[in-house]
């Protein structure tokens, strides 16, 4: 196990969030590997029981519930009215890419409370973005899905001939995805009729369409990395996806940390390229088809997988960020590879759903060099029992809403069949 690294305990940090998602594990991370080198750890939260106001390194729990549609305006003050509150300056962490945007786009107002990478204002909104992150990807050449960002229903049903399908559906831009949501995350349509069910005639919400890398021959690889100024980059990690929920599109559930040089080293010339500043969770998909790697999404924050990684200092892209704004080296270490990164009780399901299209055992399931549980922690154990409640709560009203759905059908088709009768 590496020594705790130094970071500045005079310097605290906030756990920074735009959106309703109190379940979150990467937020708590973030809590836990600040708070564990002695940092003082704020954040804003939902409510006084979300799993990381419970987390025994949390100093302090700004209870400010937001949407994502609340005016700009607004949050800024809220976040200005904390850092206030704090008293002293400090390192905000965002974990969505709204507070990350927010965060960018108001750095002169922010900074008198905040310590910030200078990274470009605009240069967030526009990697968050899923079109105007394929346009840099074809003007910088990058390998990326084919993409169509169709304006109407017309030119969403020629996109989709165009790929050819199926295709992949998603969110085209930060906020709006909170706003107006195409799709409520990252989905696969099989078909024109089914691309056409989705989206009934009328206003067509913002939608990337995307090509389909078939499974066979392809790979899911992450890529995690702080950079500093002008898009130095100062930590950079790399490691496979193993599985998600959903299945093949959703968040990573189990994922190791393997080094790829050569993935790392685009990852970090992208970042150099475009001056990007700060820490940066990329997914990339090996297409088989090609031999290439293609950047599937770059999230200007701190992913929620992040403590998959760290080198042999024991730092990760959090500590790294707040090593770097308070003055301090950031270690220049090879990654520790082996780790597994575990996604607690989502993982179940995809396990399930892993050996119901394979019909064999999924990979992953021994850990080569230990585990890091996105919940389990014996000296920070009130997280997963919120976490756990939190889920079964989910599980019973999901389960619920199935039922009377079903109830429903049945009384609605006895009622046709009475009405036959009758007839």
């Amino acid at each position: 196990m590496p020594d705790e690294p130094s970071l500045d305990p005079a310097v605290p940090a906030l756990l920074a969030k735009v959106g309703r998602y109190p379940q979150h594990h990467g937020g708590l991370g973030v809590v836990r590997t600040l708070g564990r080198a002695r940092v003082t750890v704020h954040a804003v939260v939902e409510d006084r029981l979300t799993p990381v106001a419970l987390s025994r390194h949390l100093s302090r729990a700004f209870v400010r519930p937001t949407t994502g549609l609340e005016d700009p305006d607004a949050l800024l003050a809220a976040f200005l009215a904390i850092g206030r509150s704090i008293g002293t300056p400090c390192v905000p962490v965002p974990t969505d890419d709204e507070a990350a945007i927010l965060i960018a786009e108001h750095a002169d107002a922010l900074a008198e409370h905040f310590l910030l990478p200078p990274v470009p204002a605009g240069l967030p909104r526009l990697l968050a973005g899923k079109a105007s992150l394929h346009d840099l990807c074809e003007d910088l050449g990058v390998g990326s899905p084919r993409s169509r960002a169709p304006a109407d229903r017309d030119e969403l049903v020629d996109a989709g001939r165009e790929l050819g399908f199926p295709v992949v559906l998603k969110n085209r831009d930060a906020w709006t995805r909170l706003r107006t949501p195409a799709v409520g995350s990252t989905t696969a349509i099989r078909d024109e009729r089914g691309l056409l069910d989705r989206f009934p005639p009328g206003a067509l919400p913002p939608v990337l369409v995307q090509e389909y890398i078939p499974r066979e021959g392809a790979e899911d690889w992450i890529a995690h990395l702080y950079c500093g100024a002008g898009g130095a980059p100062l930590a950079v990690f790399t490691g496979l996806k193993l599985r998600s929920w959903p299945p093949h599109a959703g968040v990573t559930t189990r994922a190791v940390a393997l080094g790829n040089p050569v993935l790392a080293e685009l990852a970090a010339d992208l970042c150099r390229r475009i001056g990007y500043c700060g820490v940066a969770d990329l997914d990339w998909r090996y297409d088989g088809r090609d031999g290439r790697y293609k950047l599937v999404d770059f999230n200007p924050r701190a992913g929620a997988q992040f403590r998959l990684f760290e080198n042999t200092d024991g730092v990760d892209v959090v500590r790294a960020l707040h090593l770097d704004l308070t003055g301090r080296d950031v270690p220049r270490r090879p990654q520790v590879d082996g780790r597994v990164f575990v996604a607690g009780h989502l993982d179940l399901p995809s396990v399930a759903a892993w050996l119901r299209e394979e019909h064999r055992l999924p990979p992953g399931l021994l850990p080569v060099g230990g585990t890091e549980r996105a919940w389990l922690s014996g000296e920070d154990p009130l997280p997963a029992a919120a976490e756990t409640v939190r889920f079964l709560g989910t599980v019973t009203r999901r389960l619920g809403r199935d039922v009377r759905a079903r109830t429903a059908g049945v009384r609605e088709a006895a009622r046709g069949k009475a009405a036959l009768v009758r007839a």
